[in-house]
């Protein structure tokens, strides 16, 4: 594990989202009530952005696609929105137990740093 500088703090406002690509990752940056976070951009159960995903009361992000949340905190699945069954069939098996990559996010001297296993 390494921190990695990725973003002027004065880059990223109150409520602010921001995707950074760290390597070859892309990582969600998200200022909620004061708090930074910093999530894998994509959802693991689709592959798809979740950058316009709604932040729950409780720190949850919620997929925009398929609904399902994840702790903002551990990335663990807190609601598992089931697929419709003729939905579910075309897309196969996917695990609700594939969690969302979170990584820990420090201030200092005015930039957000973001630690990355292998940086």
């Amino acid at each position: 594990m390494g921190w990695t500088k990725v973003l002027a703090q004065s880059e990223l406002d109150q409520g602010g989202r921001k995707v950074v690509k760290v390597g070859d990752r892309k990582i969600l940056l998200l200022n909620h009530e004061g708090q930074l976070y910093a999530v894998n951009s994509r959802c693991p159960h689709l592959n798809l952005s979740l950058k316009r995903g709604k932040v729950t009361e409780d720190c949850a992000l919620v997929c925009p696609f398929h609904k399902s949340a994840f702790d903002l905190k551990t990335g663990e699945v807190k609601t598992w929105t089931p697929w419709p069954p003729l939905v579910g069939k075309a897309l196969g098996a996917i695990k609700k137990e594939a969690t969302l990559p979170v990584f820990s996010t420090r201030v200092e001297d005015g930039s957000i740093w973001v630690e990355l296993p292998g940086a």
